[in-house]
């Protein structure tokens, strides 16, 4: 076949696929300028994991590790080296926070001669990647369940599921479901009073997935990073907020001590030996040169520009869906409350004469995906709808949105008898 007839067919299917801008569920990037594909193409035979046949994409790894550790406060290293390392995402990111956390916790038990074989993590309502990780790695999962009036995880729960079996508690900032911040300072405050009633001294790694690339930038006043003495870890994507193309993640510990050595290798650099701790290991060094690109391009003005925007553009929509029908918001995408995700309910007592699900699957008939779904825990009689405000949605966007929103309510008034049909999608990302 010729090379240029598979590209056509290739082409042609992929024309079947969501439009990506107006993909209103995922948290990931979906527009990126032409000189990060540039890069991407330029990158694109670059093995990220060979660092003596690629030093100097290693030494911009290096340097990216050094800028998020600055942002998110970790300490001076000793030797000018921050400890961290970019993963394919924040999931293989959590997955290796999650695993260190389980050595410091069996070193400690093993040094106090107490058994390991029955460790636990708590936490509020995650994302799937930690009961991934508890399940690889036979870690207990002692998750706070969302219920009605108590969406995340608070420090009284909390404390009642820690023992000292418990390896780390890990709040989400941003969770998944509503884009809400479980603000790890109260936490971190009730885990110091726990540890002086009882002796347990426990961890916490905060999985900034979302938060960890807004925040520093927009509400810098909220204490949840390497500020507060428990948080030994942090993790968070490079390509939902960090504005980085898709397969970008990173983790930063806060200094040498909290990353136990036998996790991990040495590999050749530059004459010397350099640590890297990955469970991924092929892979295209484009998207870090490409977060690289944008933390140069952007700085921190320009990163501080971007965010406000996408909250400008969550405030706007949160103020004028709440003129068109009777809805509860759980998240107005304000900085000092969550990332800039719009997400609401039906009032309770309220039939406004259809379901979010219909309202959905109308506004995806115009090309939106706009999930509609149910809360998880003991909170999945309730049915949330979510909008991801990001780079690429801007204020024309949001309005032509809001046009078709209002036009789906009028469809759904005029034909009473196709309400209620509709069924929760799947493409919520939570």
């Amino acid at each position: 076949m010729r090379d240029d007839v598979a590209f056509q067919i290739i082409n042609d299917e992929l024309y079947l696929d969501g439009n990506a801008r107006q993909n209103l569920a995922t948290f990931c990037q979906t527009w990126d300028d032409e000189n990060v594909h540039k890069l991407m193409d330029l990158s694109i035979n670059k093995n990220w994991i060979d660092k003596e046949e690629y030093p100097q994409s290693a030494a911009i790894d290096l340097r990216c590790v050094n800028m998020v550790a600055d942002l998110w406060h970790a300490p001076a290293p000793k030797n000018g080296q921050a400890v961290g390392t970019n993963t394919i995402g924040s999931s293989e990111a959590c997955m290796l926070g999650g695993m260190a956390m389980k050595w410091r916790w069996r070193k400690r038990m093993e040094a106090a001669g107490k058994p390991t074989d029955k460790p636990n993590l708590v936490c509020g309502p995650v994302q799937i990647c930690w009961h991934k990780f508890a399940r690889y790695w036979d870690v207990e999962l002692r998750e706070i369940p969302m219920r009605p009036g108590q969406l995340f995880m608070d420090p009284k729960r909390m404390i009642e599921a820690c023992d000292e079996n418990t390896i780390g508690v890990v709040p989400t900032f941003g969770v998944t479901y509503t884009g809400n911040y479980e603000f790890p300072q109260p936490l971190h405050d009730a885990l110091d009073k726990f540890q002086a009633d009882t002796g347990i001294d426990i961890d916490m790694h905060i999985d900034a997935a979302s938060g960890g690339f807004l925040a520093p930038f927009v509400a810098p006043d909220i204490v949840w990073d390497f500020r507060l003495p428990r948080v030994k870890s942090i993790s968070a994507s490079g390509h939902k907020f960090g504005l980085a193309p898709l397969g970008c993640g990173w983790v930063i510990w806060r200094d040498e001590e909290a990353l136990p050595q036998e996790l991990v290798f040495n590999v050749d650099y530059l004459g010397g030996q350099i640590g890297t701790f990955a469970i991924n290991f092929s892979r295209p060094a484009g998207q870090v040169i490409a977060q690289y690109y944008e933390f140069l391009r952007l700085g921190r003005e320009g990163y501080t520009k971007v965010q406000n925007a996408s909250y400008q553009v969550a405030a706007y929509l949160a103020d004028e869906i709440a003129k068109l029908g009777p809805y509860e918001f759980i998240c107005t995408g304000r900085p000092d409350e969550g990332i800039p995700a719009v997400c609401f309910k039906l009032k309770d007592g309220e039939d406004p004469g259809y379901t979010l699900y219909d309202l959905s699957e109308r506004l995806r008939l115009r090309g939106w995906q706009v999930p509609a779904f149910t809360l998880g825990g003991e909170a999945t009689d309730i049915v949330v709808m979510r909008i991801m405000c990001r780079r690429g949605f801007e204020m024309d966007f949001a309005e032509l949105l809001l046009e078709d929103y209002k036009a789906s309510l009028k469809y759904l008034s005029d034909h009473p008898k196709l309400q209620g049909i509709a069924q929760q999608n799947s493409f919520k990302h939570t």
